[in-house]
């Protein structure tokens, strides 16, 4: 803890900010970095990292996920301040569920962009001629891992030209992180069981390849067996034990969720396709193992990436 301040001479403008915590985690989350106080009326420039202060002076930074020093500048009126920051390390997942917390999504916007992302690149995968989809995509938890990178990918132009076909996107991305420039780099996928635990870095613990039942089981978190309950980017998970794949996973879609988005994985010798379906053909389904409906013991449940898990209050 200390005391940063530019003092007041002869009338000019001052600030002073007190109760400084210099180390912070870098978890992704919004932190109390001090208290400010300002004397005058002159503007008050912030730069360097993200952050804000709020009405009663709480100084509030938003820390990367990437650790490492950085430094915050305040700048009032002729008078600059700058403060130097460490974030250090954080191994925290309060859930339990092996998503370190530095992936979890923390604000309402970041979530809300994410499944916008999701579900819009689904929706253009299922919009692209076969010829021209990305060779990658060859059953449902590939077209789950296309649409998931994409969605957290930097959404410029250099990216936007690998696309296979011209389609409205959304216009604002998450701003916590983007692909790959996390602790884990592009390996996105938990794909053992348990906790979060610094080892989990370079243990494989996490890898770019998962496929169906590993996305289900360890990257996602159940919602519930009433389709109600589904929001756009949501996931349906089946099982269909007497298939040689048994997992599958559909993509809920649309901003009313009234669409879902799937790959049929390979049909006979040929190698299938993306299927885009309204929902409320899908509840009338011919074969009933195929109805997102609680009675029906094929269908798993509406499930939910973990990333979009909400803090506990």
């Amino acid at each position: 803890m200390g005391t940063v301040a530019v003092w007041l001479v002869h009338g000019r403008p001052h600030i002073r900010l007190t109760q400084v915590q210099r180390n912070l985690p870098a978890d992704g989350r919004e932190h109390r970095l001090g208290q400010l106080v300002r004397r005058g009326s002159a503007e008050l420039q912030i730069g360097g990292v993200t952050a804000r202060v709020l009405d009663d002076g709480a100084v509030m930074v938003q820390a990367p996920v990437l650790p490492g020093q950085r430094t915050l500048q305040l700048t009032y009126g002729a008078r600059r301040v700058d403060i130097g920051l460490d974030f250090t390390p954080d191994a925290t997942d309060l859930f339990g569920d092996g998503t370190p917390e530095y992936l979890r999504l923390h604000n309402s916007a970041d979530r809300a962009a994410f499944r916008r992302w999701f579900s819009s690149l689904a929706d253009l995968a299922a919009a692209t001629p076969p010829q021209k989809l990305p060779a990658e995509i060859n059953d449902c938890a590939a077209l789950l891992r296309w649409c998931y990178r994409g969605a957290l990918h930097a959404h410029n132009e250099i990216w936007q030209a690998t696309l296979p076909i011209e389609f409205a996107l959304p216009s604002s991305s998450v701003s916590q992180y983007v692909y790959p420039l996390t602790p884990l780099g592009a390996n996105l996928f938990r794909v053992r069981d348990g906790a979060y635990s610094p080892a989990d870095l370079t243990n494989g613990s996490f890898a770019q390849f998962a496929d169906a039942k590993t996305l289900w089981q360890r990257n996602t978190f159940f919602v519930s067996r009433d389709l109600h309950a589904a929001r756009e980017g949501d996931l349906l998970f089946y099982r269909q034990l007497e298939q040689n794949s048994p997992y599958h996973s559909m993509i809920v879609t649309g901003s009313k969720r009234d669409w879902v988005v799937y790959h049929t994985g390979p049909i006979g010798s040929g190698p299938g396709e993306i299927r885009r379906v309204a929902l409320e053909d899908l509840l009338n389904h011919p074969d009933p193992r195929w109805r997102p409906v609680s009675h029906n013991t094929n269908f798993l449940g509406v499930y939910r990436w973990s990333i979009l898990r909400e803090d506990p209050q």
